[in-house]
C-alpha cells in the first residue's frame, strides 16, 4: 500500500511539475504576444517600422524658397518614398532645376536620387547630367558622369568620379569636380585631357 501511495504521490508531483512548466511556458508566450502586439499598435501609430516608407508620392513637385519669400529650386520625379529613419527620401527619375532670380538656371537630372532633408543634401545616382546654358558671363555648360553630390542651398554640386564635360566649344574628361553655380567657379580635381576647338582661320 505504501509503495502504491508513493507512486501516487510521485505521479501528482510530475504532473503538478508538467502544469507548472506549462504556465510557464504560456505566461512566456502570453507575454511575447503581448510585447509584439504592442510593438504593432505603436508601428501603426507612428505610421509603421521607421525604416519603411511612411507616405509614397507619384508624380511629385516641389518648389525651395529662400528666406525672403522668393523660388530657389524645384525637385520633381516620377515617385518620392520617404523614410522616417534618418529624414531621407528615395527618389524615381529625379530632376532639378535651379530657379533663383538673378542666377543661371541649372538643370540636373540623373537615374535615382536620395534626399538628405535634415541636411539639405542631394545624392544623384546613374547618367547624371548637369546642365546650365550660356550667359553673358560664362559659356554653356554640360557635365555628364555617374554619381553627383548637390547642396542645392549652397548652389554647389560636386563628384569624385570621372566627368564628360563640355564647355562651349571645348571638351574635358578629368575625375572629380566641384562647381559653384553662385560665384560661377569650378575646380578640377585629379588628371583630365581638354581637347579646344581648332582655332578659325
Amino acid at each position: 500500500m505504501a509503495t502504491i501511495a508513493s507512486n501516487k504521490r510521485t505521479a501528482h508531483r510530475w504532473n503538478l511539475l508538467a502544469m507548472i512548466v506549462i504556465g510557464v511556458f504560456f505566461a512566456f508566450g502570453s507575454f511575447w504576444l503581448l510585447q509584439l502586439m504592442q510593438a504593432t499598435d505603436i508601428d501603426a501609430q507612428l505610421g509603421g517600422p521607421p525604416d519603411e516608407p511612411d507616405y509614397i508620392v507619384e508624380n511629385f513637385s516641389f518648389v525651395r524658397m529662400t528666406p525672403n519669400g522668393q523660388p530657389s529650386y524645384v525637385v520633381s520625379g516620377k515617385r518620392l518614398a520617404h523614410i522616417p529613419l534618418g529624414d531621407v527620401s528615395n527618389v524615381e527619375q529625379p530632376l532639378m532645376r535651379g530657379v533663383e532670380p538673378g542666377r543661371p538656371p541649372m538643370t540636373v537630372v540623373a537615374k535615382n536620387a536620395r534626399i538628405f532633408h535634415e541636411e539639405h543634401r542631394v545624392e544623384l545616382f546613374g547618367d547624371v547630367d548637369l546642365q546650365r546654358p550660356k550667359t553673358p558671363a560664362s559659356e554653356a555648360l554640360r557635365v555628364r558622369t555617374q554619381a553627383m553630390t548637390v547642396l542645392p542651398d549652397e548652389e554647389i554640386v560636386k563628384t569624385d568620379q570621372p566627368i564628360d564635360m563640355e564647355l562651349g566649344a571645348s571638351s574635358l574628361k578629368a575625375t572629380g569636380m566641384m562647381a559653384n553655380n553662385a560665384t560661377m567657379q569650378m575646380q578640377l580635381s585629379g588628371r583630365g585631357r581638354i581637347v579646344y576647338p581648332p582655332r578659325q582661320r
